[in-house]
């Protein structure tokens, strides 16, 4: 049975531009360059935001990519937001979010810095989370000289970006790291063990990042199959046992998102360690339904995520 009657009309057109696509080891390098053809055709919107590339030494020697957004009207020093990417841990770049840093530059008046971390299944767990944890404490160490109040810097991502987020809270404070006052989690990819359940939730998951995908893409980050017992929760956040001492959370997702349930336990769960949590369900809102730029839904999130950044920074 479909769920399409589910959608909400207004995100109907978004199921055309995202096609269903069966993931493989033969199939992942041409989905990548088809994305990033994609991405290169967009066009970029005029808005009063400087944008920068730079790049940091890696955990591993490697070289870790950051894209900087730097609003015109901001304060000094500025707010700055940690920006980690989607792609089901498999692909994505930071490019691939530039129009959406753009506008978040704007709506919040914090500095955006976006990292390309390295993506699996070239570089599995930990490499990852410890590139965007090289690039938490680069913007910690650089925040003078990039007009960064060290006070106010967050964490962000979307779908495995938020997963990445996530885990990269729970490794900042594991680590008595750099200090964080918020994480923005978008739809974000929290547990390995969503798709591996006997009973799944018969209402999500249909569109975009499906059961299958999602084992795929978590089967490339770990190594071997999900939903084993010994996944680390620097690896799965929804796999940490104590929640307590993580930064006050926002958490949006769509009503069929396959993330649905995974999201909503976490946000309970981080609810009852007592961390303030806000938690957005989007009715008719399958994953990724923010590329219906304009729809009142993507409007909604857009609107909700920037506000609890802007609440966090004050």
């Amino acid at each position: 049975m479909s769920t399409r009657h589910l959608v909400d009309p207004t995100l109907l057109a978004g199921l055309d531009l995202m096609p269903g696509f069966a993931l493989s080891a033969e199939a992942l390098p041409m989905i990548r360059e088809a994305m990033n053809e994609a991405i290169a055709a967009q066009p970029v919107p005029d808005l009063p935001v400087d944008v920068r590339e730079d790049s940091i030494d890696g955990p591993d020697g490697n070289h870790i990519g950051l894209l900087i957004f730097t609003p015109h009207d901001r304060a000094t020093p500025a707010p700055a937001v940690l920006h980690i990417h989607g792609g089901g841990y498999i692909f994505g770049t930071a490019q691939m979010s530039a129009i959406a840093c753009r506008y978040l530059a704007v709506a919040t008046r914090a500095i955006v810095i976006s990292v390309d971390y390295r993506l699996a299944p070239e570089t599995p767990y930990p490499g990852p989370v410890e590139d965007c944890y090289a690039a938490l404490q680069w913007l910690h160490g650089q925040a003078d000289a990039l007009g960064v109040n060290p006070a106010k810097i967050a964490i962000r991502g979307d779908s495995a970006g938020g997963g990445l987020a996530a885990t990269l809270a729970l490794l900042a404070r594991d680590r008595g790291g750099p200090a964080i006052c918020h994480q923005n989690l978008i739809y974000p990819m929290l547990d390995d063990r969503t798709g591996t359940e006997a009973e799944p939730h018969p209402y999500t998951g249909e569109f975009v990042w499906t059961a299958e995908s999602n084992r795929f893409g978590w089967g490339a980050l770990l190594g071997k199959a999900p939903g084993g017992a010994d996944v680390p929760h620097h690896a799965a956040a929804a796999r940490a046992a104590d929640l307590r001492g993580l930064p006050p959370t926002f958490i949006g997702i769509g009503a069929l998102d396959l993330f649905l349930e995974e999201d909503m336990e976490y946000a309970r769960r981080l609810l009852r360690a007592g961390v303030p949590t806000e938690l957005h369900i989007y009715p008719g809102a399958y994953h990724g339904f923010d590329i219906n730029a304009g729809a009142p839904l993507v409007e909604a999130l857009a609107r909700d995520a920037a506000t609890a950044l802007i609440r966090a920074f004050a």
